[in-house]
């Protein structure tokens, strides 16, 4: 029986060595996944604020599509087109009578 003590006693210490090497991988691997996990939340929230960001631009842009659309009906108008000759180009109808301002 002495001999079996003796045999236990011997093998106590490889366990206690080899839970101690167990538990220290594993709590590598932990450590390992926290910080990987961390940072993928720090991306994941990256990603959120840029995805804010472009539907903010994507709404802008729909605006201005809106903006440029209605501008293009109205540049269709008659009286757009009258407005735009009398300006730029000078041009009147027949019979119309022209006033021009004397600077003194």
């Amino acid at each position: 029986m002495a001999r079996r003590r003796r045999v236990a006693y011997r093998k106590k210490p490889q366990n206690r060595l080899g839970m101690f090497l167990v538990s220290l991988v594993v709590l590598m691997i932990t450590i390992s996944v926290a910080i990987k996990g961390v940072d993928l939340r720090r991306k994941v929230d990256d990603r959120k604020a840029e995805i804010q960001q472009l539907e903010a631009e994507i709404e802008d842009e729909r605006k201005r599509s809106e903006e440029i659309e209605r501008f293009g009906k109205e540049v269709q108008t008659k009286g757009y087109i009258e407005d735009i000759a009398r300006e730029k180009l000078g041009l009147v109808y027949e019979g119309e009578v022209l006033f021009k301002q004397n600077n003194k």
